[in-house]
């Protein structure tokens, strides 16, 4: 029986190949005398929706981390757990998609002196160092509290990130691509809808699993120690 997490993945991962394809095959390109490498321009329509579902398994981390370390909440320790497992992955995928774009645009794959993509980055470390972390301390109160404190309070990355190009216009490029009159173009726009719906599904149903997953996990060693104590 397939269970509803596992709907979303399938569900999300058609709409990401989806995207994919209408992208690369149907959507226009941008104008090549506002983007050195315009068919570059394409990654796009993964880059972002890969970035906005990071963004959205960041703000689970958050949820989770109050959750344990104010209520002592299991289902916010391992909301944490799974969406520390989520941001790590689409952080990931919005900084390698981020890398390529940016060595077909500007020549150089990162710009350090650029505020957002610097930002996102650390959110991204912070999801390594969470997930890796968990994996090499011993299960605990005091190692959950410490924990939880880090995806609490580097949740202000979230909203720095989203307003960064809007204060520090670098070289990370404005909130959308435009047309000569201010707006999206329609088949643009479209293609990442499907996107942004696509990776939102993923990112849902992959944090559900991975919740799930450390359940079972949280069982098993449960039952070892019974085990051992015999």
């Amino acid at each position: 029986m397939v269970r509803i997490n596992q709907l979303l993945v399938l569900s999300g991962l058609a709409g990401a190949s989806a995207t994919l394809l209408l992208g690369f095959l149907w959507a226009p390109s941008v104008s090549s005398e506002a983007f050195k490498s315009p068919l570059a321009q394409k990654i796009f329509y993964w880059h972002v929706p890969s970035a906005w579902a990071a963004m959205l398994a960041f703000t689970m981390l958050f949820v989770g981390s109050t959750a344990w370390f104010f209520s002592r909440k299991d289902w916010g320790w391992n909301l944490h757990v799974a969406s520390a497992e989520s941001g790590l992955v689409f952080g990931l995928m919005a900084v390698w998609s981020g890398c390529i774009w940016g060595q077909a645009e500007w020549g150089v794959p990162w710009d350090w002196t650029d505020v957002r993509l610097n930002t996102f980055a650390l959110l991204t470390l912070l999801a390594l160092f969470l997930v890796l972390g968990r994996q090499s301390q011993p299960d605990g109160v005091e190692t959950r509290d410490t924990f939880a404190t880090f995806g609490m309070y580097g949740f202000i990355l979230v909203p720095l990130t989203y307003v960064a190009t809007r204060i520090w216009q670098i070289r990370h490029p404005g909130p959308v691509i435009a047309t000569d009159n201010g707006s999206l173009e329609s088949s643009m726009a479209l293609v990442l809808a499907i996107g942004a719906l696509s990776f939102t599904l993923l990112v849902i149903g992959h944090t559900m699993e991975s919740m799930r997953m450390t359940i079972l996990e949280s069982r098993i060693t449960e039952l070892q120690d019974k085990i051992d104590e015999r």
